[in-house]
C-alpha cells in the first residue's frame, strides 16, 4: 500500500504540468449555458494559472514532502528487515542449526537401536513367558504379570506350612518383586513415548521457521521435564525394591532371635523337669 502510494504520489508531481493541461482541456470543452455575450478568455485563462500555482505551490509541496516521507519510512523498513535477517535470523545461523539437528536425530536413533536390542535370556519356558512379558515395553500384559510369576516363583505357602510371620514376609517381598515388574513395564513403555515425541520435535526443529523455532523449543522444555518425572518413578521403584530387600533382611534377624528365645525357653523347661 506505501509502495502504491508513493508511487502515484511521485507520477503526479512529475506529471503536474500536463494535469494542468488535462483541466485547461476540461474547461474548454465543457458545455456551457448559452450566453450572447462574448466569453472573457483572459479570466479563464487566469483561472488556469491559478490552478496551476495552487498545484505547484500548494499540493507540490504537500505531495514533496508526503514522497519524502514514504522515502524515508521504506528506509526505515529496509534497515529493519536488514537487521532482522543479518542479526536476529541470520541464514547461515539458521542452516548451522537445522544441520546440528539433524545430527542429533542420528543420535537418537542411535539410542533408540540400543534401547530396542533383544536382551531375553531364558532358556526353560516358564521362565521365558515370563520374562516375555517384562520386556515386551506393553502395558496391556501388565495383568499378565502375576500369573507367570507364581508359576515361576511359586504362590505364598498355605498356612499349615509355613508360619504366619514367614507367610507375610513372602507375600510382601513377591508383591514388591510384581509391583516392580510392572513398573518395569510401564518405564519401558513410556520411554518409547518419549522417544517418538522428541523424533517429531527434532524433525520439526528441523525445518522449523524462525520465528516458530521458540514454541517447539518450549515443546522440548516440557517433554524434558516429563522425562526428569520419569527418571525419579523409576528411581522411586529401585528405592522400594532396596527398602524391602532391607525389611527382609531385618525380618531375617527378628526371626532367629525369636527362634532363639524359644530354643532358650524349650532349654529351661527341660531341665526343669
Amino acid at each position: 500500500m506505501l509502495g502504491f502510494l508513493n508511487h502515484a504520489f511521485h507520477w503526479l508531481w512529475q506529471e503536474r504540468w500536463r494535469v494542468t493541461a488535462l483541466v485547461l482541456v476540461m474547461v474548454l470543452l465543457m458545455p456551457l449555458p448559452a450566453r450572447g455575450q462574448f466569453i472573457d478568455w483572459v479570466a479563464v485563462v487566469g483561472a488556469i494559472e491559478a490552478i496551476g500555482t495552487a498545484i505547484n505551490n500548494v499540493i507540490g509541496a504537500g505531495l514533496q514532502a508526503i514522497n519524502t516521507a514514504l522515502g524515508t519510512m521504506n528506509n526505515l523498513l529496509n534497515t529493519i528487515q536488514n537487521f532482522f535477517r543479518n542479526e536476529i535470523y541470520p541464514l547461515e545461523a539458521i542452516n548451522r542449526a537445522r544441520s546440528v539437528v539433524g545430527a542429533v536425530q542420528g543420535i537418537y536413533d542411535t539410542i533408540r537401536g540400543l534401547v530396542n536390542l533383544n536382551v531375553a535370556s531364558a532358556t526353560l519356558a516358564g521362565p521365558r513367558q515370563l520374562e516375555s512379558v517384562l520386556l515386551s515395553r506393553n502395558p496391556a500384559n501388565i495383568g499378565q504379570v502375576g500369573g507367570r510369576f507364581t508359576a515361576v516363583y511359586q504362590a505364598v505357602p498355605a498356612p499349615t506350612d509355613a508360619p504366619q510371620q514367614v507367610r507375610d514376609v513372602i507375600d510382601m517381598t513377591d508383591a514388591t518383586s510384581q509391583a516392580a515388574f510392572k513398573k518395569a513395564i510401564a518405564i519401558d513403555a513410556a520411554a518409547d513415548q518419549l522417544m517418538n515425541a522428541s523424533d517429531q520435535l527434532a524433525a520439526e526443529l528441523a525445518r522449523a521457521a524462525p520465528g516458530t523455532a521458540p514454541m517447539i523449543e518450549a515443546q522440548s522444555a516440557a517433554m524434558l521435564v516429563k522425562a526428569h518425572a520419569l527418571t525419579q518413578s523409576a528411581m522411586a521403584e529401585l528405592f522400594r525394591i532396596r527398602a524391602i530387600d532391607m525389611a527382609n533382611a531385618g525380618a531375617g534377624l527378628k526371626f532367629n532371635a525369636a527362634h532363639a528365645s524359644d530354643t532358650r525357653r524349650d532349654l529351661r523347661d527341660m531341665f526343669r523337669k
